[in-house]
């Protein structure tokens, strides 16, 4: 009971953490974190910034709410599937950043051109199929585009990231929403040139392995 508490916490202190950073307006996105066979996620529709631990909603990995006065995200069934699929995610935001917002409507992926992207996500942001937020057919195209990878794009929507934690993922996609701001500078002046794939292993190795104190 005391680690679900301190989810809950952490989802209301992350939640907040979006609307100062600007990676989210009002009351879209979503936040979550996994306990066990349990998730915990921000409500549908409440002020961001006026988030309190009592807010947050308790769901089963199907879905089923456990705890809450409120209902949970609409993107929930999103949140359920990835949980389900990958063992190693125990984290998830999903932002409506504005930069990174414009390549999911442009549906076009975001490379890694810069370094400090490759070191934090390590590869391309592929973009999935179209679907209505809140669908099953949304939580099944972001799965599917994915796949292993850190993050993905939803095409004419926002960005989902998973981690281990939510300050790996917020930190995340902060990187996202820079590299996107940096990409679109970069093609008025000619285009972006990507890392090449070998430099961008070479240099999220030394970011896992070595990067600050380890």
């Amino acid at each position: 009971m005391l680690e679900l508490e301190k989810a809950k916490e952490q989802v209301a202190f992350y939640a907040k953490k979006l609307v100062e950073k600007g990676l989210v307006l009002e009351t879209w996105g979503n936040v979550s974190v996994r306990v066990g066979e349990e998730m915990v996620i921000t409500p549908s529709g409440l002020d961001y910034s006026k988030l309190n631990f009592i807010d947050m909603v308790v769901l089963d990995l199907h879905g089923n709410k456990k705890e809450g006065r409120w209902k949970p995200s609409s993107e929930s069934p999103l949140h359920c599937l990835i949980y389900r699929k990958r063992k190693d995610v125990n984290a998830i935001i999903h932002t409506h950043s504005l930069y990174a917002t414009s390549f999911a409507v442009a549906r076009k992926e975001i490379k890694p051109v810069v370094e400090d992207f490759a070191q934090v996500v390590g590869s391309r942001i592929e973009v999935t199929d179209y679907a209505l937020p809140g669908s099953d057919a949304l939580a099944m195209n972001c799965v599917q585009a994915l796949g292993d990878n850190p993050a993905v794009l939803l095409s004419n929507h926002g960005v989902v990231a998973v981690g281990k934690t939510l300050e790996e993922v917020l930190l995340m996609c902060k990187i996202i929403e820079k590299t996107a701001q940096i990409s679109i500078y970069a093609s008025m002046l000619g285009g972006p040139h990507e890392i090449k794939k070998e430099n961008v292993k070479e240099l999220r190795e030394y970011f896992m392995e070595c990067y600050g104190q380890k």
